[in-house]
């Protein structure tokens, strides 16, 4: 114990000067007081030591520091142990910032007046904050958008708000509130805009789908009941067969419209099967014998193919794909136009498959949506040619599954060029013609 070692040292100095009285005399108190003095400047000194040490904890505390050993070493297990916990905290603190910034959502951090404290990387993309420069200024100034003025001033907020992004372009938000900590928000924002595109597109689909079904059954139904209604003889012979031929044709539109839809199911909803040689050549030179077919001699071909050149992937889909392209040059060309069908190598490896016509051509406007399932450019000219409005909606997904590429190009009154690319990944060695 500190106490009784400096006990122990004034009865030392003590019992020195009671012995030195007979040699002293009376200046033992002297020899009492000069022990005192020392012990004193001992402690000073020591004092002095401890006091520079505290002007730097990081450093060990001095050594032999006398009376104050032990409280020093007290004190700086508690200091160590203490940075160790700190240091724990910054680093789960450091820790739970990057999981934050990492989040595909928004989020900030706000005080109960919409002061903002901390944003992640994806809320200030999606509201265009900016950090330090905004810390502390009201979220409402920075997102003026009413609909979300509206949300934040409610008194709680069981469901999310849709509010345009501030940040810039045609993103769509989804912002919710939450209460945490007492007297703490939290904001979440989650850029939708590919889920509400998603929703036109399938509410778009299931439009079309009903459009493009009602026509041939209101078709169906009429006839049917003209038949059902009317007199046996009331009908000529050549009506009957004329109204028989009509509903025929009606139904196989909506046969091949469920066909096309089946094959588009198909497709989005299978795996990719191991890609297989697949000989191009002889899949184009049956395609265009079925063009040649459905033409009846209306149009002139022409084609280069290479007979050397296969790709690998799955032949039944790339037989679709290639006879859809040839199909459309053949339904939307006049008479006596002229189809041409490339197959060649290009210069970087890759392999070009191209159909080019000189049919009625396609204004600007029209060629990023002509791959929609449905899009018509002329909706009337598209039926009487017997389209489904599906076919490029195939070659498109045919396209992805073989990591090509659907290219098109086209002048209104001109023709159109429809291409597929195909990497050179997908391109077999050349063969021999004899094999």
């Amino acid at each position: 114990m500190l106490w009784i070692r400096n006990l122990i040292a004034v009865l030392v100095w003590a019992g020195l000067a009671t012995l030195s009285r007979p040699i002293t005399g009376n200046f033992s108190w002297a020899v009492f007081s000069f022990g005192l003095g020392l012990l004193l400047f001992w402690h000073l000194w020591q004092l002095s030591r401890v006091i520079r040490w505290t002007r730097d904890l990081q450093r060990p505390p001095p050594p032999s520091a006398g009376l104050w050993d032990e409280a020093l070493a007290r004190i700086y297990r508690h200091l160590r142990n203490q940075e160790r916990q700190l240091s724990l905290l910054e680093g789960n603190v450091q820790g739970f910032l990057a999981a934050a910034q990492a989040l595909p959502d928004g989020l900030v951090t706000l005080d109960q007046e919409f002061h903002i404290d901390w944003c992640n990387r994806i809320a200030r993309q999606h509201l265009g904050l900016r950090l330090p420069a905004d810390r502390g200024q009201s979220l409402l100034n920075l997102v003026r958008s009413p609909e979300f003025v509206n949300y934040a001033r409610q008194d709680d907020w069981p469901a999310p708000v849709l509010l345009r992004s501030p940040g810039g372009g045609e993103r769509l938000l989804m912002a919710q509130l939450i209460s945490y900590n007492k007297h703490q928000r939290m904001l979440l924002t989650r850029d939708v805009t590919q889920i509400e595109k998603l929703e036109t597109t399938r509410r778009d689909f299931v439009a079309n789908v009903s459009h493009e079904l009602r026509t041939p059954l209101t078709v169906l139904s009429g006839f049917l009941e003209t038949l059902r209604d009317m007199p046996a003889e009331a009908l000529s012979e050549d009506q009957r067969e004329q109204y028989l031929k009509l509903m025929h044709d009606q139904a196989q539109r909506m046969q091949a419209i469920v066909a096309d839809l089946l094959t588009l199911s198909t497709l989005e909803s299978s795996p990719t099967t191991d890609p297989q040689p697949v000989n191009m050549p002889a899949l184009i030179e049956t395609a265009l014998s079925q063009a040649r077919a459905l033409s009846s001699g209306r149009h002139e071909f022409s084609s280069e193919i290479d007979a050397t050149l296969d790709i690998l992937g799955t032949g039944t889909e790339i037989s679709s794909a290639i006879s859809n392209l040839l199909v459309n040059a053949v339904r939307y060309t006049p008479e006596g136009g002229h189809i041409t069908v490339t197959w060649g190598r290009e210069a970087d490896g890759s392999a070009r498959y191209a159909v080019k016509d000189t049919g009625i051509g396609i204004a600007a406007h029209h060629l990023p949506r002509l791959t929609e399932r449905f899009y018509r450019v002329d909706r009337g000219r598209s039926r009487e040619s017997g389209g489904t409005g599906l076919g490029l909606a195939i070659t498109k997904h045919i396209a992805m599954r073989h990591e090509a590429e659907l290219d098109i190009a086209s002048e209104l009154g001109q023709g159109s060029t429809f291409m597929l690319r195909f990497p050179e990944s997908r391109v077999v060695a050349e063969r021999a013609l004899s094999s």
